[in-house]
This record gives structure tokens, C-alpha cells and sequence, in this order.
């Protein structure tokens, strides 16, 4: 058996080849003009990802539908858009030999009532655990609407070929719409989109192939997908296991493994109430993989989690992970892969962010916004700041964003 290491090719079925294991999972940006085109500093900061030696940079979530945006400044690639802005972004986070697979998303109800007074989902439920106070009540999709949703997918991602993008990604986590039609608590319907989960999974196999449809066999089609949402009634590992056979059978090139919803947020990575052994192995969802990789040979990728060369190496050599998935870290150390690979006891930690006042730290989401502006700093030319005060990132949030800045935009 050949031994993987960080720096091993990996290539796809379709062909495709990932220069090394290193996959830039998505974040927010907040990057968007006034009219939802990607701002010239995006291919700063993505061309800087590339440089240090990523193998695979995945944009932030670009949404289809420029009526449902799941944050002020999100871009959206659609008929409307500047296809010579996502080119321009496109050659840059392509450079050095780079994959870069455009995230497209649809958020559903996730949409701050803010931004959309009457949001959309496969049923009239809200968003629970106090959400609904800031997220309004959607209206539950006509099927003709589920089609047209579906249609803007497609047409997304033969935009994001046509700009350059090497690949797309289907947003299927988080609580966004694909994952709302997955979950058994948010989608309630009776027609042939929800009640089984055969039924549950039709609204992102439709999607993708529509998609595979557009793009051909050799274009790469990936997704982001829950291993769970954690939420009692809702999406569970054997259902997950479930999806990702369909979608394998089916053909799908790169299985990117997450967990929770904002509802429950497991993605976020809280240190608090998490078992030894994922301390110990350094993934979160690692476990859930190694039971995933029994089911399919389809890549996999795991994000969350990974803080160190031995954590990755050891991941990647046990079989359970193809990539290693990572996000927060390349906001401060945007050559990390090249220094993993470089040095083998490589290794890095991440702040606990506070303003040193919860009220506040939950009213602003500082933990979100202080990432965001690290990605600002690096999109500006300059060089990430691990010391910048949370109180300097949301005060930098609001003087860019206004009033919309301390008013929750996120589930």
C-alpha cells in the first residue's frame, strides 16, 4: 500500500488531479460589491491561498439566487453578474498549479429578516432555539419554484466553468437550503420532495444532475454535506451515510464531510463537551468518515478541527480522509500548507476570541468577524494581524458595513 503524505497527488475518478492533500475549506468573506460581483481583492487574497501551496481553494458561499442572500455582502453568480470579475478571481486563486471549485449556495430561511422579509424553505417551519425572533418564518416552495431553484444551481455552476473555476461545490451543510430538505425537522412535505428520505434527497440529487448534465463527465462536481445536524428530529449519521451512497453511486467527485446547523453549530469547533479521542485525533468528524469510507471509494475530504503535520499526517494515513480540510487557520497562516509540509512537528493554535463581554461577543458574532477581517487585511496587500484586538475587528466591521453590522446575520 503506498503511504499518502501531505504532498501527495490526489486524483480524482473524472481524471482531475489535486496537486497535494491541502483543502481550503469555504468562509465568509463579505467581499461583494454593491452589486454582488466579487471585489478585486478576492483574487488578492485567493492568489496569496494559492501561493502557499493549498492544493484546493474552495471560494466562500456564492449564491444563486441574488433575491436570497444569506449576508449583505455575499456574491452572487448568476445571468446579472461581471463573469470578468469571477475571471479575474478565477486566474488568481488558480495560480501554482491550484484547483479552485466555486461553493454555490442557496440559503432557504437562513436569510437574516434584515435582508428578505418572506424567505423561502420546503416547509413553513422557522428556525427554533430563539432564531425566529431574527430569522422570519418561510414560505414553504411551490414545486415549480423547487424546480426553478434547482434550474439557478446549474446555471451558477456553467457560469463558474465558463469563468475559469476548475470545479464547483454544492453547499449541502450548515442549515442552508439543501440541508433544510434533507432534515427531516425542516422539511415536512408531502409531495415527492420530502416525508421519505428517498424523497428528502431528491431536491440535491436533481441538483447535481442537472449539474453534471451541464458540465460534462470530466468537470469536477463536489459537495459540502452534514454527518449530522445534532438536532433532535432532524438529519442523523445513518441518514447522512445514506445521502453520500446516492450521491457516490451517482457519480460525485469529492465528498466534503461538516456537521451542524447554526441552530447547532458543531462546524464552529467549540472546545467545550468534545470527546477525548477527537481532542486526541485532532478532527472533528474523523470517526464519522472512517464509517463513510466503508460505504464508497469516492474522495473525502474532513475539515475542522486539525492543528497540526502529525494530526493531518496521521489522518490522512489511517484511510478515513483523502484531504485534510481547513478554514480559520489560512485566515493566519495563509502558507501553511507550505510550512506543513516543510516541517513535520509543524503546528499552530487558534485564540479564544472575546471582547471580554458575551452580550456583546453574541450581538456582533465577533468570532465570525474577526476572521473576516483578517481575510480584509490579506485582501488589501497587507499580512494577517493574530493579535488584533476583537474590539478593533468590530469596530472595523461596523465602519465598513453600518448599522447592517450589529444586526445578526447569521443562524
Amino acid at each position: 500500500m503506498t503511504t499518502v503524505s501531505l504532498d501527495s497527488p490526489l486524483t480524482l475518478k473524472n481524471g482531475a488531479v489535486i496537486k497535494n492533500r491541502f483543502f481550503k475549506s469555504a468562509m465568509s468573506e463579505q467581499l461583494g460589491d454593491s452589486s454582488h460581483n466579487p471585489v478585486p481583492g478576492l483574487a488578492t487574497v485567493y492568489r496569496r491561498w494559492a501561493e502557499g501551496g493549498v492544493g484546493l481553494n474552495i471560494s466562500g458561499n456564492i449564491m444563486v439566487d441574488r433575491t436570497a442572500l444569506g449576508e449583505p455582502k455575499n456574491v452572487v453568480l448568476d445571468e446579472q453578474s461581471d463573469l470578468e470579475g469571477f475571471r479575474r478571481w478565477a486566474s488568481a486563486a488558480t495560480a501554482n498549479g491550484t484547483h479552485f471549485w466555486a461553493q454555490l449556495n442557496h440559503p432557504g430561511k437562513q436569510i437574516p429578516a434584515f435582508l428578505n422579509k418572506e424567505p423561502v424553505g420546503p416547509s413553513a417551519i422557522p428556525l427554533g432555539t430563539g432564531l425566529e425572533k431574527v430569522f422570519n418564518t418561510p414560505r414553504a416552495l411551490t414545486e415549480p419554484e423547487i424546480l426553478e431553484v434547482i434550474g439557478k444551481y446549474v446555471t451558477a455552476a456553467k457560469l463558474a466553468k465558463e469563468a475559469g473555476f476548475t470545479g464547483v461545490q454544492i453547499h449541502g451543510a450548515h442549515g442552508y437550503l439543501v440541508s433544510q430538505f434533507l432534515s427531516s425537522r425542516h422539511n415536512q412535505r408531502t409531495d415527492q420532495w420530502g416525508g421519505s428520505l428517498e424523497n428528502r434527497m431528491r431536491f440535491v440529487l436533481e441538483i447535481y444532475k442537472g449539474m453534471r448534465a451541464a458540465l460534462g463527465d470530466g468537470y469536477p462536481v463536489g459537495i459540502k454535506l452534514n454527518s449530522a445536524d445534532f438536532m433532535k428530529g432532524g438529519f442523523t449519521e445513518e441518514e447522512s451515510m445514506q445521502v453520500v451512497k446516492a450521491l457516490a453511486d451517482a457519480g460525485i467527485d469529492l465528498i466534503e464531510i461538516s456537521g451542524g446547523t447554526y441552530e447547532n453549530p458543531s462546524m464552529m469547533g467549540s472546545q467545550k463537551n468534545r470527546k477525548e479521542s477527537t481532542v486526541r485525533r485532532e478532527a472533528y468528524f474523523l470517526a464519522y468518515a472512517e464509517q463513510v469510507r466503508k460505504l464508497v471509494d469516492t474522495p473525502l475530504v474532513v475539515t475542522g478541527g486539525f492543528r497540526s503535520s502529525v494530526g493531518m499526517q496521521d489522518a490522512l494515513s489511517s484511510g478515513a480522509t483523502d484531504m485534510v480540510g481547513l478554514a480559520r487557520p489560512f485566515a493566519l497562516v495563509p502558507d501553511l500548507p507550505n510550512r506543513a509540509i516543510q516541517d513535520s512537528d509543524y503546528s499552530y493554535t487558534l485564540r479564544n476570541l472575546t471582547t471580554g463581554f458575551k452580550t456583546v461577543d453574541r450581538m456582533t458574532g465577533v468570532d465570525l468577524v474577526w476572521y473576516e477581517q483578517q481575510i480584509h487585511l490579506m485582501a488589501d496587500g497587507k499580512d494577517p494581524k493574530p493579535a488584533l484586538s476583537p474590539w478593533k475587528a468590530v469596530w472595523a466591521t461596523v465602519s465598513g458595513m453600518g448599522y447592517t453590522a450589529l444586526k445578526k446575520r447569521r443562524a
